[in-house]
């Protein structure tokens, strides 16, 4: 991992980034150029670095879609240092519908150590974020192995109990991803995984999209609030859509049509599929929306995301 990847405390870092500028992490196929470009806009942008995301698929597309973002890493410079990591998303989260999200549902499965180590190696030691349900991995077990390998084990696209997050926080857990999201539009009023969460917020770092499309900008104040300045962070989860228009774009081997308010839709329109926000836009929205201060904005974008990697 290049030196000096970790030394830029006034720009962007963002953990969770399935492609950008027409660019989609999720291919089977990167062209390096291509990502060299990406990196430079996403310098352009303010963006010191990126955990590349890889999503829910079948286990050799994911394998072979890792190998890809090694690869391309060693093609210039500036992809090394942009591209600080890897950030593998699934494939052990919930099936149900509306928690699997935006992932393949065919391609779900439980916890499997064997999967995940194949997964681990075609990373080649980039993997610093591993999503997971933590009802999906049995005793905590893989929670476990991950954390003591120092890779941030985060809980997301789930419908844990309180018992199986504080079970799981105990085998190491410390993060959740995107929270709000990964989850049915209708939930029980009181006993949902937000509310769950939000509970154990003094033992996570916890991650929100902040585009008012994800998440109400008054809700994503609540969950701020209850939450705390000092560990939750922003993330992008941009998908090749990002710094573009409206349009159709792709993840993998998903269609995902952008409308005119920048929401990026299921090709059937029944869900959100990633987004096209930048970090640029996301510190707009955050000062405009929520009137936060510079320095949580900066807490938010820039310290806090670094501090869950521990960098």
């Amino acid at each position: 991992m290049s030196s000096n990847s970790w030394i830029q405390p006034n720009s962007y870092f963002d953990l969770q980034v399935n492609g950008y500028l027409g660019v989609d992490f999720n291919a089977d196929e990167l062209v390096a150029a291509d990502v060299a470009r990406v990196c430079e806009k996403l310098q352009e942008d303010g963006v010191g670095g990126i955990l590349a995301t890889v999503i829910t698929d079948d286990a050799d597309r994911m394998s072979r879609r890792l190998e890809n973002i090694c690869r391309v890493r060693e093609f210039a410079p500036i992809i090394e240092s942009t591209i600080c990591g890897i950030h593998i998303e699934g494939p052990f989260i919930n099936s149900a519908a509306g928690y699997v999200g935006a992932h393949p549902k065919g391609f779900v499965r439980p916890a499997d150590r064997d999967v995940m180590s194949r997964l681990l190696d075609s990373a080649g030691g980039l993997t610093r974020v591993v999503t997971l349900a933590p009802e999906c991995d049995e005793g905590g077990k893989l929670t476990q192995i991950l954390a003591d390998q120092k890779i941030i084990v985060s809980a997301g696209h789930c419908d844990s109990d309180l018992e199986t997050l504080r079970a799981s926080v105990d085998a190491g857990l410390s993060m959740f991803t995107h929270l709000g999201n990964g989850c049915p539009l209708r939930l029980p009023r009181h006993d949902n995984i937000i509310q769950r969460v939000l509970s154990m917020s003094e033992h996570l770092a916890i991650g929100f999209i902040a585009d008012g499309i994800h998440i109400p900008y008054a809700a994503l104040s609540n969950y701020l609030q209850v939450a705390g300045f000092e560990k939750s962070f922003v993330v992008t989860d941009a998908i090749s859509a990002a710094g573009h228009g409206p349009g159709k774009f792709s993840l993998g081997s998903q269609t995902v049509v952008v409308d005119e308010d920048l929401a990026t839709w299921s090709e059937d329109h029944q869900h959100l599929v990633g987004s096209a926000l930048t970090m640029p836009s996301v510190a707009d929205n955050l000062r405009r929306e929520l009137s936060l201060s510079e320095l949580q904005i900066a807490q938010l974008t820039k310290i806090n995301p670094r501090n869950a990697l521990g960098v």
